[in-house]
Formats: structure tokens, sequence, C-alpha cells
């Protein structure tokens, strides 16, 4: 029968379930060809069901829960890890700290190297130009000493015609009908004293006193030669 030949070729596990639920004796319908096909039909289906709920997946046994200690054992090992890892960061930036210090030091006494270095020429070529300023005859001298007031070279044809007038530029320039004295006739000379001991014969301090005089009496050479035109003295 043709039932019969589908029930024969499931498995024998899934026979109790076809008969269960077909309803019927699978082997005790011989006369009806219709009927068995429908339980045929229905008996496959009941079988493979049966056999996925048999081979399914086996439920997954469950987790042993972890033991105390266990948990508090692991804290304390990742807590000993978390540690060194700190204290190995720690060095690293001591000794980068360290390093980066010392260098900075070894900067910084080359700067103030360099920067003394600098100093001392700065200074060298400070006393050198100055001492320039002061070499050369009187008018020369005078000249080198205009900027030291904030006067253009413009200034000096007025100061040479105003000495010129007074002195004729002569250190040893002695007024005889008054105490008056050097290039720039001071009066008396001995004023002049506070600029050099040497005032009698070094043009560099009659010079110098005379300029200020200038400016702090008239502005400039050319305001002093004016008042000396206008008054005959200055």
């Amino acid at each position: 029968m043709k039932a019969k030949r589908s029930v024969t070729a499931l498995a024998v596990t899934g026979i109790a379930v076809v008969s269960v639920v077909a309803g019927i004796d699978l082997f005790s319908s011989p006369g009806s060809s219709s009927a068995s096909e429908k339980v045929s039909g229905r008996a496959e289906m009941a079988v493979i069901n049966s056999g996925k709920v048999l081979s399914g997946p086996a439920t997954s046994p469950t987790a042993k829960p972890t033991d105390a200690a266990d948990a508090a054992a692991d804290a304390v090992r990742m807590r000993n890890q978390v540690e060194a890892v700190a204290q190995q960061q720690i060095a690293l930036q001591d000794a980068a700290d360290q390093k980066n210090a010392a260098k900075n030091a070894a900067l910084r006494r080359y700067e103030a190297l360099q920067q003394a270095d600098r100093s001392v020429q700065e200074e060298r070529a400070s006393r050198d130009a100055e001492r320039k300023k002061y070499e050369g005859t009187p008018k020369e001298v005078a000249m080198n000493l205009l900027p030291d007031h904030g006067w253009s070279q413009s200034q000096f044809s007025c100061l040479e015609k105003l000495w010129n007038k007074e002195s004729r530029w002569r250190v040893d320039a002695d007024n005889p009908t008054s105490t008056a004295y050097g290039i720039p006739q001071a009066l008396p000379g001995n004023r002049m004293a506070a600029y050099g001991k040497d005032w009698r014969t070094n043009p560099v301090v009659q010079i110098k006193w005379g300029l200020d005089y200038i400016e702090a009496t008239y502005g400039s050479p050319c305001s002093a030669w004016g008042h000396s035109q206008a008054k005959g003295w200055y």
C-alpha cells in the first residue's frame, strides 16, 4: 500500500508520533487508497516535525557562577596590573622631565654665555665709538659730539662761527678784560673743572662744557650764534 510504503521509509522513532497525530492504525486500512494517501501525507509531516523537535539544538547548560574568591582574586590582579602600568608611566615621565630640565639648563647657560659675549662686544664697540668721538682736531671733536645733543651736522657751521669769534678755537684763549677762558670762553674758566681737572689744556673738556651750556641756554648752536650777532656775546 502507498501509505505503508511512505511510513516505512520514515524513521522508526517517528511511527508512534504518526499514529497519535493521524488518530488511526496505519496498517488497518487496506481498502482505501484515498484515505491512505491523506494519512500518509499527515504522517510524513508529523514524522518530519517530530524529527525537527528531536534534532533541535540542545539547550546550553547553565554556566557555573563565578566563585566570590575567584572574583576577588581577579580584581586584585587587575588592580596590580593598572598600578604597574601607572608606575611605568610615572618612571618614564620622571626620566623625560629630568632630561628636559638638563637640556633647558644647558640652553640657559649657553644663552647666558652668548648674552655675556654680546654684551662684551657691544661694550667694547661702544667704548671704541666713544673714544673715536674725541679723536681729531677740536672742530672734529665738536662735530662728532653734535648728535649727542640731538643736533644735525648743519648746526656745526653756526658753532664754528660762534667759537671763531670767541676764541678762534684756541684751548688757551684768555680774555684780557675778564676771566673768560678756553674755546667756549667759560666765565670764569674754572667752572669747566666740573668736567675735568685738566680743563685748562684739554679741548674735549672745554668743548663738552661749551656744548652743554649752549643746549641749556639757547637750545642749539644756531640760536646761540643768532644771539651773539644780536648782542655781541652769548
